[in-house]
């Protein structure tokens, strides 16, 4: 079954000391730090067409067009929301994503994901033995 345009996920999250940042102890409070607030934007966008995959495929962030326009301080409840807006080639799927804190929009923009062959994506990224424990 193709994946349509209209699919969407929310995900609940609090803000904790991992996902923060004092901005290089440039503010006084820790808030929501822009990369982990990216993340859970990824990983919203990934929950919305997961279960519409084919069996042996996973999707991959490819692009993030994002705009941090709010804070979210250490403690706040937030709501990542992502809609599939187009399916391109079959392959290519592009996302409206944002991030809500207490009815505040703290981050918008838009995300891309490309679904893949799992299996040839894990054998391509293997961690071979005989390079654990080298530094590069």
């Amino acid at each position: 079954m193709p994946l349509e345009p209209g699919l969407t996920y929310e995900h609940r999250f609090e803000v904790t000391d991992e996902l923060s940042t004092d901005v290089g102890q440039s503010v006084a409070n820790r808030v929501l730090a822009t990369p982990r607030m990216i993340g859970r934007m990824e990983y919203t966008a990934m929950q919305a067409v997961w279960d519409q995959l084919p069996e042996d495929a996973t999707c991959v962030g490819f692009a993030v067009n994002i705009k941090h326009v709010g804070s979210a301080p250490v403690g706040g409840e937030c709501v990542s929301t992502a809609t599939l807006t187009d399916v391109v080639d079959g392959r290519k799927l592009h996302f409206d994503v944002e991030v809500k804190c207490d009815g505040r929009t703290i981050g918008v923009g838009t995300h891309e994901r490309r679904i893949i062959n799992q299996a040839q994506f894990d054998d391509r990224n293997a961690v071979s033995e005989s390079s654990v424990g080298k530094s590069a």
